[in-house]
């Protein structure tokens, strides 16, 4: 079974960068799809980016332009860098992944494999 672990969580100052990585244990072979999301106080989870060989990459309209997704060539490693950041990025960021086949879109529940997630704090 996939397990994954986030890291690379941090505070940061507004305009600030930071790299979030996920680890992922167990056999992959079967997972295509693999994205980023982040629940802030208050409110509902949102999709951050998703990636697939066949569908591509997906970003936020918020963060497009300025989060980058992507996976190590292992194929066992997920990363987002996150550059510009903004106080309104600040959350907690989960890693997931969808196991099953089809679309590769930003809908939680389409996600069967979740890290414990790393926290975003961007302030002065």
């Amino acid at each position: 079974q996939v397990q994954l672990v986030e890291s690379g969580g941090g505070s940061v100052q507004p305009g600030g960068s930071l790299r979030l990585s996920c680890a992922a244990s167990g056999s992959l072979a079967s997972t295509t799809c693999m994205g980023w999301f982040r629940q802030a106080p208050g409110k509902e989870r949102e999709g951050v980016a998703t990636m697939d060989p066949v569908y591509g990459k997906t970003y936020a309209d918020s963060v497009k332009g300025r989060f980058t997704i992507s996976r190590g060539s292992a194929g066992n490693t997920l990363y987002l860098d996150m550059t510009r950041l903004q106080p309104e990025d600040t959350a907690m960021y989960y890693c997931a992944a969808k196991t099953t086949p089809g679309y590769c879109v930003q809908v939680g529940r389409l996600f069967d494999r979740w890290g414990q997630g790393t926290q975003v704090t961007v302030s002065s």
